[in-house]
């Protein structure tokens, strides 16, 4: 077996580059060969994980946070190349959803077992038609816009980020025209923010479609309705305990296909990563990407 670990230096402000060594020594007794893929770039990072699939490297291995594991799915979806996740970065929701141990030394020894036993099995992947895949959330409105703002703190480190960006957005909050429309159902109606599930977790470990299944070949969609400020941050501390299914804003849809449109200007993102402006087509890709079981 031969395996490659992706590590990104910056990733949990310089935890993995200060880690990388001790994991790969733990790995690199599990396989035939590991080689050891660093790059100071996101860029970078993408051209090593593609030269590494289409050579042929039987799993990636990413240490870092969601950016790295979403640019690893993009090379290894739809490929013999199997993913694991040990997480090293803010927000770990992949690993999360992976199951994988938060503590990047429990979750390496985690990897090392599956390693030497070869389990894998494959979960799906979602898909924006003329673009990227994700293998957690996509987003739009507020929780997009609190994704921007997290983008710009340099400060404080961790899920505390996500609540500083959250504070920060509600200043602004103004619920929009949003069209849901799937498989077989149409919802239009003025709303403060949707998401699209492959799996459940967002922003650093929110369950924001704490229903979804990574492979049950379909998308959970949470949409909350036009809310003032004082009724959202009643529904945010439930976010973290994925109660607030039961708020009387909030709806939730299931589906095949989903197309987000409507005159609100919002950016979706997707695995934390920057997307399209609505309006786009979300599709679920069944069985799409081998993981590390």
């Amino acid at each position: 077996m031969i395996a490659a670990l992706l590590v990104s230096p910056a990733a949990g402000m310089g935890t993995a580059a200060r880690i990388a060594g001790s994991v790969a020594q733990r790995l690199r007794g599990c396989v035939d060969r590991l080689d050891t893929l660093v790059a100071d770039s996101a860029q970078g990072s993408a051209l090593l994980a593609k030269q590494a699939v289409d050579a042929g490297v039987d799993v990636m291995i990413t240490l870092g946070g969601d950016g790295l594991a979403h640019t690893a799915v993009q090379v290894c979806a739809g490929s013999p190349t199997a993913l694991a996740v040990i997480p090293a970065g803010t927000g770990n929701d992949l690993a999360r959803a992976l199951g994988a141990p938060p503590d990047p030394f429990a979750a390496t020894l985690r990897t090392a077992d599956a390693l030497r036993a070869g389990d894998t099995r494959r979960i799906d992947l979602g898909r924006v038609a003329g673009g990227s895949w994700f293998a957690t959330v996509l987003c739009a409105g507020f929780d997009s816009s609190v994704s921007e703002r997290v983008n710009t703190l340099r400060w404080p480190a961790g899920p505390r980020r996500y609540d500083l960006a959250i504070l920060t957005e509600l200043t602004k909050l103004r619920p929009r025209p949003l069209v849901v429309e799937t498989d077989n159902t149409t919802l239009r109606l003025e709303a403060t923010m949707v998401s699209v599930g492959n799996s459940q977790f967002y922003g650093g470990g929110i369950p924001i479609c704490p229903d979804a299944v990574l492979d049950d070949g379909l998308l959970d969609v949470t949409v909350v309705g036009a809310t003032h400020r004082r009724d959202l941050l009643r529904i945010l501390p439930r976010l973290r305990t994925g109660q607030h299914l039961d708020h009387p804003a909030v709806s939730t849809l299931r589906a095949r296909s989903v197309r987000l449109s409507g005159l609100n200007h919002w950016v979706a993102y997707a695995d934390g990563e920057r997307q399209a402006r609505l309006p786009l087509t979300v599709r679920c890709q069944p069985g799409a990407l081998t993981v590390l079981a």
